[in-house]
């Protein structure tokens, strides 16, 4: 199995589907802890990178278009982090015109570092790393025992759910979250929980349901 441009079309506009259906609760979460503006933010940012999506063309021009999209579009650090995941991710596809399952799961790992280059965070810092590293790990063990493309996704995205959820006990290290200490904690982090979202979206565009 492998994508084309066509199906990471698919991806970015499922995934602007899932955000605009989640916008309400993605900013209760960020009143919660931050400014409250994460769920309005991104639902304009993922808008934007749904109508920016260029046509036949190769599906790492496709995420490059859409991470332009979001920096232009998204207000507060979303845009920077996610248009850097989806800018890095659409490089290392390069300028192929179908990803096989190492190849996506190589973009992933590019997101990944994307994202930790720009916004220094870790593991266990509360923030969206907390769901996208154990995605990309995910990916990466079904990938290494044979998985095809489909599980291999399943797995992430179930592992990006799961961090998501890890981080309502956490204490905030980085972002505004953290100006609150022990007083973040017991609450999800916004950042994590929309990155579920987007291996969600993919998942399901894999799957044929997106």
């Amino acid at each position: 199995m492998s994508m084309n441009a066509g199906d990471f079309a698919s991806w970015i506009r499922h995934a602007a589907e899932l955000v605009t259906a989640d916008a309400d609760r993605l900013t209760r979460l960020d009143a919660a802890i931050g400014d409250g503006d994460h769920g309005l933010n991104l639902d304009r940012g993922f808008r934007a990178a749904a109508e920016a999506l260029p046509e036949e063309v190769s599906p790492g021009k496709v995420l490059g278009a859409a991470g332009r999209a979001i920096v232009s579009k998204t207000g507060g650090a979303s845009g920077p982090l996610y248009g850097t995941a989806l800018r890095r991710a659409g490089k290392a596809l390069g300028d192929a015109a179908d990803v096989d399952a190492a190849s996506l799961g190589a973009a992933l790992r590019a997101a990944l570092e994307g994202v930790q280059d720009l916004g220094k965070a870790v593991e266990g810092d509360k923030t969206m790393i907390d769901a996208l590293a154990p995605a990309v790990a995910a990916y990466e063990a079904a990938l290494a025992d044979g998985s095809g493309l489909a599980d291999c996704v399943r797995a992430a995205a179930g592992a990006a759910d799961r961090g998501a959820e890890a981080t309502v006990p956490m204490q905030a290290r980085k972002g505004r979250a953290s100006y609150l200490g022990a007083r973040s904690t017991g609450h999800m982090d916004p950042g994590a929980s929309s990155t579920a979202l987007l291996l969600r979206a993919l998942g399901d565009v894999v799957a044929g349901e997106g």
